[in-house]
């Protein structure tokens, strides 16, 4: 076995110590009642004791994975957000679990979520039952690249995966790390700008500001809307087309 073998084996050897100290600190009837995707991955506690940021409703019925864990949006944002972007139809491009889909809908009268994974489409509708809010959104399983030539909205919210956890451990964050097996961040604006004009893109807390703006075009003004939480800075909403709220006199 070479260096790296050895290095990934210690690494593994490491982190798999570290989950078992964590599970011996936890009391063993609060492990037996943790979600079975934390079970396996304790790494995933510090976002289970913020469940309740994540989905006020948690304990009525809320349903996430292992990735939804550290990718759904607070629910103090996603309802900002939602409130910022009201309108008759708006499109979720990568809805996971539901977290903006949902506020989308207690705002908007119609929303279209879309995911390539049906086990997060699954959550997404389980989710949205929990908030009563179902018949106010249509679910599809399916590529948001390949759906959107042919979609119509109002607005469009862009969510896409940002790479997991480790994307805060960048100085900073260039928008073609955005998905760029797909493209990057910029391809993805540009294909959404098809759509409309009004859209509203989640990115990391450390993107780099030149290139959001950039994607306004030429005499066009994009605006960068800071996310905190508990103090915090989480999350960055850059919104572009007449969801901007201030505009240049």
């Amino acid at each position: 076995m070479g260096s790296d073998g050895i290095l990934k084996n210690k690494r593994r050897r490491i982190k798999e110590l570290k989950n078992v100290t964590k599970r011996q600190r936890l009391d063993p009837k609060l492990f037996k009642r943790l979600p079975a995707e934390i079970q396996k991955d304790t790494s995933l506690l510090k976002y289970w004791r913020s469940r309740y940021r994540l989905f006020k409703k948690y304990d009525q019925g809320i349903k996430l994975d292992s990735e939804s864990w550290y990718s759904a949006t607070p629910e103090v944002i996603s309802r900002m957000i939602a409130e910022r972007c009201t309108c008759d139809l708006i499109i979720d491009g990568f809805c996971g679990a539901g977290s903006n889909s949902i506020q989308f809908a207690l705002t908007s009268k119609k929303v279209i979520a879309i995911d390539i994974d049906p086990i997060k489409i699954e959550l997404a509708q389980n989710n949205a039952k929990v908030y009563g809010v179902s018949d106010r959104i249509e679910f599809i399983i399916g590529d948001y690249y390949a759906l959107a030539p042919t979609l119509k909205a109002d607005v469009v919210f862009l969510a896409p995966p940002w790479g997991g956890p480790k994307y805060s451990q960048k100085t900073t964050f260039n928008i073609d790390d955005i998905m760029p097996s797909n493209g990057g961040g910029k391809h993805l604006y540009e294909l959404t700008r098809q759509i409309t004009k009004n859209i509203a893109f989640f990115l990391p807390k450390n993107i780099e500001h030149k290139q959001c703006i950039s994607l306004a075009g030429p005499g066009n003004l994009a605006e960068i809307e800071s996310n905190y939480l508990n103090n915090r800075l989480n999350s960055k909403t850059l919104y572009y087309g007449d969801l901007i709220s201030i505009k240049d006199k």
